[in-house]
């Protein structure tokens, strides 16, 4: 059977006799088949410090939740709130991710802020909190178009996953330079 031209209307990439074959090889390797074509160790390591990040970032915002103080935290705080619960949606997607990819999620509370691209900043009141997890958004923004731009082609599942979370992030960072801009100085 002669290969299919690609991006004909109704015909494969491949023939279903080869697809077939190679579904077959390594099945003990789920997800990650023979089309896969990033280095997998180095993307389990991308997404452990993505990871770090997202758990860092989810550490701050409930801080800043609940430190939150003055005639304006409350909406604030909600702010806070709702980010770190999106943020924890982040770092469940990407510990399942890791796993797909026979990986192990790093949740190591001792190496957690080393391998984390954001710092854990306290914030001394509710102005420096926010500048603080804009900051952090800013650093998540940048760090996740590093990776979508290394993974390309190479990893489609994984990079359409930060795509999404970085879409998230850049509308968190949206929100804090929005709550920057209205509260007095």
């Amino acid at each position: 059977m002669r290969k299919n031209k690609p991006g004909t209307e109704g015909e494969f990439l491949s023939d279903i006799k080869s697809l077939r074959e190679r579904a077959r090889q390594h099945i003990e390797d789920g997800a990650v088949t023979a089309g896969y074509k990033a280095e997998r160790e180095t993307v389990i390591k991308l997404l452990n410090a993505a990871l770090a990040t997202e758990i860092v970032c989810i550490l701050r915002y409930r801080r800043h939740y609940f430190m939150a103080a003055g005639i304006n935290a409350d909406a604030v705080a909600q702010e806070f709130l709702q980010h770190a619960n999106e943020e924890q949606g982040h770092a469940d997607e990407i510990a399942a991710r890791i796993v797909q990819l026979k990986g192990e999620p790093d949740f190591n509370p001792d190496s957690l802020t080393a391998r984390s691209h954001a710092e854990y900043a306290e914030g001394k009141d509710l102005k420096d909190m926010i500048r603080e997890d804009l900051i952090a958004e800013r650093i998540a923004i940048d760090s996740y178009g590093e990776m979508i731009r290394y993974l390309g082609d190479k990893d489609i599942t994984t990079r359409r996953m930060l795509e999404g979370i970085l879409a998230m992030e850049e509308e968190h960072a949206d929100d804090l330079a929005s709550l920057l801009e209205e509260l007095p100085d």
